[in-house]
């Protein structure tokens, strides 16, 4: 595939549209220089969430794994020892939480785009992403109040981990057909070798 044209999934969550940051969000992932080839508003069901979410078999390990791990470098007591367990818990939160209400889900494309999408996004944590991401300027939720009340991290957004998770998680979203071909002017300052075309 043309690295130039590397697709990343990213979804605005219910708490991300109940705040009216959709235009906010947007405008980052354009001013970036990312191309935007897809996107709906839609209510997720728990089946689509479901299939999202497990869409890597592995995820249920690694989410469970790096959760208590989060947990113990803290000095805190995880909830199990059983990573499946952790993921459980984790899993029927983020149901409760993506079926909430609208989202948005978008495809964006570009040169680097999960990479990029990952970076104006910050950490999956508000409380500790950097000033200046989505998540560290425009929300303060943390993992800890999440806990405490039993729920997932408000987050504003989902964004997917590497190349190879967008390719699985497109598909759950949007069908070939509903996903765009098209050139904008400003791609040509971004990808052009000798940005011929500008001098008249």
């Amino acid at each position: 595939m043309d690295p130039k044209k590397e697709k990343t999934l990213v979804i605005i969550k219910p708490d991300g549209i109940q705040r009216s940051l959709v235009g906010e969000i947007i405008k980052r992932y354009e001013s970036s220089g990312l191309k935007l080839v897809a996107m709906k508003l839609v209510i997720p069901t728990a089946e689509l969430v479901r299939k999202h979410y497990t869409v890597d078999p592995e995820w249920p390990m690694k989410t469970g794994t790096k959760t208590i791990e989060s947990y113990k470098k803290k000095g805190k007591i995880p909830p199990s020892e059983d990573p499946i367990k952790v993921t459980d818990v984790i899993l029927a939160n983020l149901l409760k939480y993506i079926t909430s209400g609208p989202v948005v889900a978008m495809i964006w494309q570009g040169m680097n785009a999960v990479g990029v999408v990952r970076k104006v996004t910050g950490g999956t944590e508000p409380l500790t992403s950097d000033v200046g991401t989505i998540r560290g300027d425009l929300t303060i939720d943390s993992y800890e109040m999440a806990d405490t009340d039993g729920r997932a991290v408000r987050n504003l957004i989902h964004a997917s981990g590497s190349a190879e998770e967008a390719e699985k998680e497109i598909p759950v979203w949007f069908t070939p057909q509903e996903i765009l071909d098209y050139r904008l002017v400003g791609e040509a300052i971004l990808y052009d070798v000798n940005l011929d075309g500008i001098l008249e």
